[in-house]
């Protein structure tokens, strides 16, 4: 009973980010396709996910003062690392999306992985949504992992992972995002920390598993 109101939840929420994709033509989404972890559970501090959150509207707000609805694009960011999904026009307006974002206050990294092309259709879009609803339940059906310490993004059936995790989560929720169907690719945008590292900073929720260090990577 308590998988199936989860996945109830998930699905309201792949609704919402779907609508909110959908708000346009060209649209600048901060957080982009996105089913985020709670913050009680949050891997961040409280100070980094508040930071995230202006990272993005203030990329999300420069690019449209430079670009205006040139391109669609989707900005995550995680503990100052950010994710830059969509299309672009042109390789030259992919080029000034990832300079604008590099620029913007206490940005560590880009991982620009936008499209040269045309904007995603509303059924891609779709489709898009209900794949990252799909990974997110099954990573909270993994008992060895503790689902909210991932973000789930998909465009055009690629799925990107972001989160503070170790090297055997990664590894597992790489193993488990393949799995799903519609998935085409897994692309891994992690932040790895030790099993030591995790224990300190969630004594109360220690890592469930062990195995061996897999290397990270797409």
């Amino acid at each position: 009973m308590k998988q199936t109101w989860q996945r109830v939840a998930m699905a309201a929420l792949a609704s919402a980010a779907l609508a909110t994709q959908l708000s346009g033509c060209f649209p600048l989404v901060a957080g982009g396709a996105v089913m985020t972890g709670m913050v009680a559970t949050d891997r961040r501090t409280s100070g980094a996910q508040v930071e995230d959150e202006g990272i993005e509207l203030r990329a999300v707000n420069r690019v449209q003062e430079a670009l205006g609805d040139g391109v669609h694009l989707n900005v995550t960011s995680y503990n100052r690392q950010v994710l830059l999904t969509g299309e672009a026009t042109t390789a030259e307006a992919k080029q000034k999306v990832e300079q604008i974002v590099s620029r913007v206050e206490n940005v560590r990294g880009v991982h620009n992985e936008m499209v040269v092309g045309l904007p995603s259709s509303l059924s891609e879009r779709s489709t898009d949504a209900l794949i990252s609803g799909k990974v997110k339940a099954s990573l909270v059906d993994a008992r060895d992992l503790i689902s909210n310490a991932f973000k789930v993004v998909t465009e055009r059936r690629v799925v990107y992972l972001m989160g503070r995790v170790t090297q055997r989560e990664a590894n597992r929720a790489t193993e488990i995002a393949r799995g799903v169907d519609g998935v085409q690719k897994v692309v891994r945008v992690f932040e790895l920390i030790s099993e030591e590292e995790l224990k300190r900073q969630l004594p109360s929720q220690p890592a469930k598993a062990e195995g061996a260090p897999v290397k990270n990577g797409t």
